[in-house]
């Protein structure tokens, strides 16, 4: 009698699903359950197969496709077999979804609030003004504020955090009682972060539902989950209650998952890896205060390289014909040095100002006004032409590796065009050649050079693009959010290689991010950028023990 009373408890049952696509076995033998107002959250890295499980729950399978269980069932129903009219009864109404990137699941040409009004109307047949009133109570729920205008914006008028929240408006719009998460931080800034996890609590905690939360990041999930599953190539691993896992996890790819972000408390070296836990061949090695204090002092005791004075950005805000220009002043009297072989940190919220900064120094949007100075030069827009040495010398790393390379063009080709524009060796055998090597560096094989972007998965993306920032032999990189977008253990992959070019290549960093964590075991010093301005500068390890400034303090207490 106990255990039928147990089994009603369940919200979600899963035994044995498997899914193969086009012949490929994708998910092996997935089992799992979830009660009635609990959060059970699958981790893993990308490719796992963390989404394809959670859409095997709502129908959205790819197509040709197999899937096969000894059960699935949601409220004691049997999720096999459904029509397509089934399936979109359940979905939004009954299991709401919150997807990765708010950006391309939102439709851009429709105002945010016909689009909740689209959720509505398919499910409930209810009155233009009632429809709204729920709507409005949905977007307070999500702790918006503003409603009528956040209601009357398109999606590429509000802040990522504002555009997440909506999209969790609109998966709790219909009170349904399984909330799917997938990745709903990711590329958030710290502090957003951190409130949508509270905010996903307080719904739970209002509503009574239960939550599968997919996430690569463990840390995320030990402030929200009561059981983790972790998944590696579509097996679930290992499986426990949150304080165990975290406590004594028993699988080498679980602790890689656990460590491979940068601790707080100590500065390694270099970051361990999954492959390093795999092996068991990592050996932490620690940089001493000493060791800093001696590699500074030689550091900061040559001239800069780069030295900006009093840049500052402005934008001409949309006002009626004849009425006076009103600017908005994005970057407001910034003044640094950057020094040969530093990393300099750079962190803020976003919409502060600091991706601004990074395209104002190479001229991609031209600074208003102050002054550039690279190698004693002070340097004007005709310095940034193509066929100047400062365009091969100074170089950019964009934060989505995918957007920011030509989708027709293979790898080979994207890297031996800048080679072509810059002058770079004179014959196609020398540029292949030199492709390949720069390849080698970053750790991709030859395989990659016929190969598009599609092609690869974001960590090799990422890669080829550095390649790409190296083809030309720069001095500067400026690396802007370089690793957001990437699971926690190629993070660490990246970021361990472009400490060893750094090394190897003598070169300086710009290292721009939202994740403090990231920025401090990089940076030899760190720039904290609020509202254009630089309201706080000091040697990395410094900051962290003692910052200055509320604003500071509040960015390093929302690191998860």
């Amino acid at each position: 009698m106990n255990k039928k009373n147990n089994r009603s408890k369940f919200i979600v049952e899963v035994q044995s699903l498997s899914l193969k696509i086009q012949n490929k076995q994708i998910l092996k033998n997935i089992s799992f359950s979830i009660l009635t107002n609990e959060t059970v959250a699958i981790v893993g890295e990308s490719g796992s197969g963390k989404t394809l499980t959670a859409l095997s729950l709502i129908g959205l399978i790819p197509n040709k496709s197999f899937i096969s269980s000894n059960k699935m069932s949601f409220l004691n129903k049997s999720l096999t077999n459904n029509s397509e009219k089934v399936w979109r009864s359940i979905r939004g109404k009954e299991i709401g979804v919150i997807f990765q990137e708010p950006h391309s699941s939102l439709n851009p040409s429709m105002k945010c609030g016909k689009q909740l009004l689209e959720v509505l109307e398919t499910h409930y047949l209810k009155n233009k003004n009632e429809n709204k009133k729920t709507i409005f109570s949905a977007l307070k729920d999500v702790q918006l504020d503003d409603l009528e205008r956040i209601y009357n914006s398109y999606p590429h008028q509000l802040s990522g955090g504002q555009k997440q929240r909506v999209m969790i408006a609109m998966a709790i719009l219909c009170k349904p009682k399984l909330l799917i998460a997938d990745e709903p931080t990711t590329a958030l800034d710290v502090t957003v972060q951190k409130e949508i996890i509270f905010l996903l609590k307080s719904l739970q905690k209002k509503y009574k539902i239960s939550i599968l939360f997919i996430s690569h990041d463990l840390n995320l999930v030990k402030l929200l989950a009561n059981k983790v599953f972790v998944m590696k190539n579509g097996k679930i691993i290992e499986s426990e209650v949150k304080e165990k896992l975290f406590k004594n996890p028993q699988k080498s790819y679980t602790k890689g998952l656990l460590f491979a972000r940068p601790s707080l408390n100590k500065r390694l070296k270099t970051l361990p890896t999954i492959s390093d836990f795999n092996s068991g061949n990592f050996i932490e090695k620690i940089i001493t205060e000493k060791e800093r204090k001696e590699k500074h002092k030689v550091l900061y005791s040559k001239l800069p390289i780069l030295e900006i004075i009093d840049l500052e950005k402005k934008f001409f805000k949309q006002t009626f014909l004849f009425k006076k220009k009103k600017f908005f002043h994005a970057i407001k009297s910034f003044n640094f040095k950057l020094y040969k072989g530093e990393t300099l940190g750079l962190v803020g919220e976003s919409g502060c100002g600091k991706s601004t900064l990074g395209r104002a120094i190479i001229y991609l949007d031209p600074p208003s006004s102050g002054k550039i100075i690279y190698n004693g030069k002070l340097l004007t827009k005709t310095h940034f032409s193509n066929s100047n040495n400062l365009r091969k010398e100074i170089q950019f790393i964009f934060q989505d590796p995918h957007s920011s390379m030509n989708p027709i063009k293979t790898i080979g080709d994207s890297i031996m065009e800048v080679l072509k524009v810059h002058k770079i060796l004179k014959t196609k055998k020398d540029r292949k050649k030199r492709v390949n090597d720069l390849l080698d560096k970053v750790g991709l094989s030859n395989y990659y050079f016929n190969r598009h972007p599609h092609e690869l998965s974001g960590g090799q993306k990422q890669r080829a693009v550095i390649a790409r920032a190296l083809a030309t032999n720069p001095k500067v990189i400026i690396c802007d959010e370089c690793v957001a977008a990437l699971d926690i253990s190629i993070q660490a992959k990246i970021l361990n290689l472009l400490n060893d070019l750094k090394q190897e290549l003598n070169l300086s960093y710009i290292f721009i991010s939202h994740d403090l964590s990231i920025v401090k075991f990089m940076s030899d010093r760190i720039m904290v950028m609020k509202s254009g301005e630089l309201i706080e500068f000091e040697e990395s390890d410094l900051l962290y023990s003692n910052p200055k400034k509320n604003y500071t303090k509040k960015l390093i207490s929302s690191i998860i």
